[in-house]
């Protein structure tokens, strides 16, 4: 059903499950042999990372930096993390790019959207850096706006939870879960999926997202994991 997806992933999960330090191998091993399985399936892969194991925009803002160079920085921290998750991937014999927004030739190619399908036509996992490169928009969104534009089938989200609930199931117990829901529902019930731009972006485009826990991308993209589809 699917032949080309963009798999966004938060930073925090980079860090592992204790967070104890800002790049945990075994966790970014966990995230390159699920995309390596993905690859094996014949689907062409596009991966956003978030940069919040290293640092946020709105929490430098929070310090006394000023915001629009917060974010920047922000960026920047996505770049480290692309970096890592390439070194992995090419580690257990997976061909990557990292492409950045913002430019930095000499560790990565700038982000060209013709070239990045060239490049997943070719089997390689693309590694999309420093979010739009513009401050202000989210990896969330620089997550939906990338998919839109390589044409992927589906945006995924891989979480820690296996899809969108109507409260924190992790502090309540009888959270309902959602095998799907509309964009219009995201946004009028705040359900917390992504922020509200992203999700806009997607209704617009009519790109499904997908919410997953991370570990079960493949078996959810074959519908034999729970997940939540948003269409």
């Amino acid at each position: 059903m699917y032949t080309r997806v963009l798999v966004k992933v938060s930073g925090e999960r980079l860090a592992g499950e204790t967070h104890e330090k800002i790049l945990d191998v075994h966790a970014i091993e966990e995230i390159a042999h699920e995309l390596k399985d993905l690859l094996g399936q014949g689907i062409q892969v596009g991966v956003v990372i978030g940069g919040g194991n290293i640092l946020r925009g709105k929490e430098a803002v929070a310090a006394g930096i000023v915001a629009a160079q917060a974010h920047q920085m922000g960026m920047l921290a996505t770049v480290i993390n692309a970096l890592a998750l390439q070194s992995v991937l090419e580690g257990i014999g997976v061909h990557t790019r990292v492409m950045s927004a913002v430019e930095i030739a000499s560790v990565a190619e700038p982000y060209i959207r013709r070239r990045a399908q060239r490049h997943m036509d070719k089997g390689r996992v693309v590694i999309f850096a420093a979010g739009t490169g513009n401050p202000f928009f989210t990896t969330d969104t620089a997550g939906a706006l990338r998919a839109i534009e390589i044409g992927a089938q589906v945006y995924i989200k891989a979480t820690k939870v296996d899809g969108i609930y109507d409260k924190d199931p992790t502090k309540h117990a009888d959270a309902k879960h959602y095998a799907t829901v509309t964009y219009k529902d995201v946004l009028v019930d705040d359900l917390q999926v992504m922020d509200g731009a992203a999700v806009a972006l997607c209704r617009e485009h009519k790109l499904p997202l997908m919410v997953c826990k991370i570990g079960d991308v493949a078996k959810a993209l074959a519908g034999d994991a729970r997940h939540t589809l948003v269409k």
